[in-house]
């Protein structure tokens, strides 16, 4: 759909990289969480306090922590095992049956009876966060709870490539859980990456690849680390003193840096645009735990995880980078082909536009034959939005409309044409014969259709109507119609 151009052979070798992803297996384990994002609008402050009143507009549940790395290998298609333990409340379930509805995932999630699962809520309006609340009990799980999760972890490391311990502090991982993991996987022969807490990561020793934040190294070592070499310096010593192969130091907007044995690499930060940085840790783990366990090199890996992490800061929420998000990212620069993007990144960027205020609209259409009423009508949609995604039917969706000897331009063609107009700013092509789904995604603030509809016959208006939205029909310019175009062309 977005067309094929030569890549270079980094970016080729790259491309591949990422398509083995899907061949790799990983076991995560470690606390797991439930995140909730409570989105709204402000327009008054409380006559009860000096607090604003969040009008609320939707909620999202999805899993956290540990299940947020589990989000994003599944992301890669990369199948994985997932234990870990939650408590016997509706958040637990609301998280099991989150887990359990991910493709490629085999979960064990133990259920502790009086435990809280840990869950975190944030309310967000305008694309600010006004307030979080936590609910949590980070107290070390039953001891019997946890020779159980040894078990299955020692059945499980010998089906996967690569373990991940994810740890938030809030008590899978606490006492000698990391080391008797560890030890099992290395009786197994298989590599360790851990995404540390705290201060002692002596409970981590041996692992193959840990992975601090800036902030976490200097707290861990005690160390000033302002400078680069400072950081570097700090990074070995943590590598030597514990017996880590390498560290893996993610450094927000300086990008990372990876210490090794046998050298230094630092790859600059990738983000165009930051716009929440929660999870890109996660996304780090994921990606390079991927790598190494589909057998790349461990300088491909943390290069893989740069652009990921770079992709989802650029999203808002605790969001994900797929195999397409990562393949897209590497390809050479193509002007307006960059706006011809699959129907979950027009969803994404279209989330994107809504939390920093923009009005967002939507239109559809084939466009098999672009004359100048489909240029009025994008015009005039424009004109009632600040942002507008065109969806197009697809080849076959349009055979099934139109007859066998349409379209006369293939989907590429006629996505690239419309995002070479000004009045575009996002296209996505759409298989099925309306685009219902994909206006249930893109969630616009105005629907467009021609005036030679009624706003009751508007594909998707009731749903845009549900949610706040309005149905505007656009003037047509009379005698422009692509099938007496065609007709004429047939003579």
């Amino acid at each position: 759909m977005n067309g094929h151009l030569p890549e270079s052979p980094v970016s080729h070798d790259l491309a591949e990289a990422v398509r083995s992803l899907k061949r790799a297996s990983v076991l995560v384990v470690g606390d797991a969480m439930l995140d909730r994002f409570v989105y709204g609008r402000v327009a008054r402050v409380s006559p009860e306090a000096p607090i604003p009143v969040l009008t609320v507009d939707r909620e999202v549940a999805m899993p956290g922590g540990a299940g947020n790395v589990v989000r994003n290998l599944t992301a890669l298609g990369t199948p994985t095992a997932f234990l870990s333990v939650v408590g016997d409340d509706q958040a637990g379930s609301d998280l099991t049956a989150l887990i359990g509805g991910q493709s490629g995932v085999e979960p064990w999630l133990l259920v502790q009876g009086g435990r809280a699962t840990t869950t975190k809520t944030r309310f967000v309006a305008q694309g600010q966060q006004l307030l979080r609340a936590d609910h949590e009990n980070p107290e070390p799980i039953q001891p019997r709870l946890a020779e159980r999760m040894l078990r299955i972890a020692q059945d499980t490391i010998a089906a996967t490539r690569v373990m991940v311990l994810s740890d938030y502090r809030k008590g899978v991982l606490a006492g000698d859980i990391p080391q008797r993991l560890i030890a099992a996987s290395k009786a197994a022969g298989r590599k360790v990456v851990v995404d540390p807490k705290g201060l002692d990561y002596g409970v981590y020793a041996g692992a193959d690849l840990v992975t601090p934040n800036r902030n976490e190294l200097r707290l861990a070592t005690g160390r000033s680390i302002e400078s680069e070499g400072a950081l570097v310096d700090a990074a070995q010593s943590l590598r030597l003193q514990h017996g880590f192969g390498a560290v893996l130091v993610t450094r927000a907007e300086d990008g990372m840096t990876l210490v090794q044995a046998d050298g230094v690499q630092h790859f600059p930060a990738e983000a165009p645009e930051v716009y929440d940085v929660s999870g890109a840790g996660d996304t780090v783990v994921a990606v390079v735990a991927a790598a190494m366990a589909a057998g790349l090199p461990l300088e491909v890996g943390a290069r893989l995880a740069n652009i990921a992490a770079g992709i989802v800061v650029g999203k808002v929420g605790t969001a994900v980078a797929r195999e397409d998000d990562i393949l897209d990212a590497l390809k050479p620069e193509r002007g307006t082909l960059r706006k011809v993007v699959s129907r979950t990144a027009a969803a994404e960027q279209a989330e994107r536009w809504r939390q920093r205020g923009y009005r967002v609209g939507f239109t559809n259409g084939c466009f098999d034959l672009l004359h100048p009423g489909h240029v009025h009508l994008l015009e005039q949609a424009r004109s009632w939005c600040d942002r507008l995604v065109v969806g197009v039917n697809s080849d076959a969706s349009v055979s099934r409309l139109k007859g066998p000897t349409r379209p006369i331009q293939g989907e590429a063609a006629r996505a690239a044409v419309l995002a070479s107009l000004a009045t575009v700013d996002l296209v996505a092509v759409f298989e099925e014969d309306t685009p219902t789904e994909l206006i249930r995604l893109i969630r616009p603030d105005v629907l467009v259709k021609g005036a030679d509809y009624t706003v009751d016959q508007v594909v998707g208006g009731d749903l845009v109507q549900e949610w706040g939205g309005e149905v505007k029909l656009a003037e047509l310019l009379p005698g422009n119609s692509t099938t007496a175009t065609v007709a004429r062309i047939k003579g």
